[in-house]
C-alpha cells in the first residue's frame, strides 16, 4: 500500500478509512489532471467517529466556550447531526476566537485563531479526505505540515545539498503576513484544478468566510485561510505549492545555468544555487511571481547570501561566506573532527533567547511551587528544547541553554521570600538532588537519512 498512499503513510486509522483513502490516493495518482466532483460521499459516521478520535481534547475554547468532555455527552447523536448537517448544506462554521500570544522579546504579539471543539472534527474530517489526494501533487522540496514529513527532515536535505554543491548562493525567501493575505479567489482557482465536489468546496468558502472573534466584536475576513484549524495548513501548502515550487521545479530550473534547488517549510523557503548569476536572476523575478497571487516578497529580509565553502591555504581568494537562518538554525560553514569545510547547525541567537525567556518567565511565575514540581516542569522544557534543537553539531549551545535554565532556577529560587538565603553551595547541594537533563543529541546526520 505504500505506492498508493504516496506520502501518507505512517498513520494509523481503522481499515475502512485507510482504504477509503488509499483508494482516493491511487486514483489521485492515476490521473494527474482529474479534477474530482465526487469525495464528499466518503465522509459517514465511521469517517466522523475517525476525525473526532484523531482531534485534540486538551486545546482552548471557541467562540463557544463548549469544551471537548462535554461534546463527548452524546458523542454519536452530535457526531450524526454535525453529518447530516454537513451533507445538508446547513453547517455554518462559527468564527474564530482570536488570541495573541507572545512573540520575541520587543512586547510583539503573533495572533492565534481557536476554533470551536466541533469545528475542528469536521475540519479534520475533510483534511483526511483533501490529504490523500494532494499529498501526489506536493513536491519532494516541500516538508511542513505534510504526513511522514519533518522540519528535521527539511534541515538534513538542506544541509545534504548544499554539501554536494560544495557551498554555492542562498536566496532566503520571506513573505510578508503570508497567512493573512492569501487570496481567495486565487485559492478557489488552484482548488478547481483537482477538487470541484459541491459539498466541499461549499464548505471550505464558509471556513474562508467565518471570520475571527476578537474582543466583543466580529471581524470580516477578505483574504488569508482559516486561523487555527487543521484545514489551513493544507490550503496554505496548496497556495505555495503552485505559486513556489511547480514553478521553481517546471520553469525556473530549466533556465539555470548550474544545479538549483529549493526547500521549503510552509511559509518559510530557501533557494539554493551553484551560480552567483542565477541566483541574482531569481531574487529579481520573486516579487512579481509573488505579486502575481496577492502576496509580498519582504524587501528587507528576502535577501542572497554569499555561502560559498572556504578555501584552503594558497588558492584563490572566494567572497567571504555569511551565515543564514532557517527553522530556527543557523546555518555555517565550520571544521569536521577530521579538519575538513562541512556545513553546521547551531541553534539561532533569537530563538535561543526567545526559549530562555520563556523559561525566565515560568520560573518568576512559578517560583512558589515545591521544588520537585518545579523541577519536574524544566525538566519537560529541556527535554523539548533537545528534541528539536538537538542535532550534530550543536552541542555548545544546547549546554549554553541548560546551563542558563540552571541560572535562571537559582535566580528566582533566591527570590521566594526576604528570609530564604540560598547560596550557589546549597543549589548545588539541591541539584544533585534533582539534576536537570543533561544536553544530548537526538538527531545525528549520521543516522539513516530520511
Amino acid at each position: 500500500m505504500e505506492t498508493l498512499m504516496g506520502n501518507t503513510e505512517g498513520t494509523q486509522e481503522p481499515g475502512k478509512v485507510s482504504t477509503k483513502q488509499q483508494r482516493i490516493a491511487e486514483l489521485a495518482r492515476k490521473y494527474p489532471e482529474r479534477s474530482f466532483v465526487s469525495l464528499a460521499h466518503h465522509i459517514d459516521l465511521g469517517w466522523m467517529k475517525e476525525a473526532y478520535r484523531r482531534t485534540r481534547k486538551d486545546g482552548a475554547v471557541g467562540v463557544d466556550e463548549q469544551t471537548a468532555e462535554e461534546y463527548a455527552v452524546g458523542l454519536e447523536e452530535n457526531l450524526k447531526r454535525l453529518l447530516e448537517r454537513f451533507r445538508s448544506g446547513e453547517y455554518q462554521a462559527p468564527p474564530v476566537r482570536r488570541v495573541h500570544i507572545p512573540k520575541g522579546r520587543k512586547g510583539e504579539t503573533r495572533p492565534i485563531g481557536v476554533p470551536t471543539f466541533e469545528d475542528k472534527i469536521l475540519q479534520r474530517a475533510v483534511l483526511m479526505l483533501l490529504e490523500p489526494l494532494y499529498e501526489q501533487d506536493f513536491l519532494d522540496c516541500s516538508y511542513g505540515f505534510r504526513p511522514g514529513r519533518s522540519a528535521h527532515q527539511a534541515l538534513h536535505k538542506l544541509r545534504e545539498g548544499i554539501m554536494q554543491m560544495q557551498g554555492g548562493w542562498v536566496v532566503d525567501v520571506d513573505i510578508r503576513k503570508y497567512f493573512d493575505t492569501l487570496e481567495h479567489g486565487k485559492l478557489r482557482e488552484i482548488l478547481d484544478q483537482r477538487v470541484r465536489d459541491g459539498v466541499i468546496r461549499r464548505q471550505i468558502d464558509k471556513w474562508l468566510k467565518a471570520g475571527v472573534w476578537e474582543g466583543h466584536q466580529r471581524i470580516e475576513m477578505s483574504q488569508g485561510t482559516p486561523q487555527g484549524g487543521v484545514i489551513s495548513p493544507l490550503l496554505s501548502n496548496l497556495y505555495l505549492h503552485v505559486v513556489l515550487d511547480e514553478w521553481f521545479e517546471e520553469v525556473v530550473k530549466e533556465k539555470m545555468h548550474k544545479r538549483a534547488f529549493l526547500i521549503r517549510f510552509a511559509d518559510d523557503a530557501v533557494l539554493v544555487f551553484a551560480k552567483e548569476s542565477d541566483a541574482h536572476r531569481v531574487l529579481e523575478v520573486l516579487p512579481k511571481r509573488f505579486g502575481r497571487f496577492g502576496l509580498t516578497v519582504h524587501p528587507e529580509k528576502t535577501r542572497m547570501i554569499c555561502f560559498q565553502r572556504p578555501q584552503g591555504q594558497g588558492k584563490p581568494l572566494r567572497p567571504q561566506s555569511q551565515s543564514f537562518d532557517f527553522l530556527g538554525f543557523t546555518h555555517y560553514w565550520g571544521k569536521s573532527r577530521k579538519g575538513f569545510w562541512v556545513v553546521k547547525q547551531k541553534t539561532a541567537k533569537d530563538r535561543l533567547a526567545r526559549a530562555l525567556q520563556g523559561v525566565g518567565q515560568w520560573c518568576r511565575s512559578n517560583r512558589h511551587l515545591p521544588i520537585r514540581e518545579q523541577y519536574q516542569a524544566l525538566s519537560l522544557q529541556l527535554t523539548g528544547h533537545y528534541a528539536y534543537y538537538g542535532v550534530t553539531g550543536n552541542s555548545r549551545s544546547l549546554g549554553t541553554f541548560r546551563n542558563e535554565v540552571e541560572k535562571l532556577w537559582f535566580k528566582w529560587l533566591k527570590r521566594r521570600g526576604r528570609g530564604n538565603i540560598l547560596t550557589w553551595k546549597r543549589f548545588h547541594q539541591l541539584t544533585s538532588v534533582y539534576p536537570l537533563p543533561a544536553a544530548r543529541i537526538v538527531h545525528s546526520i549520521y543516522a539513516a537519512k530520511p
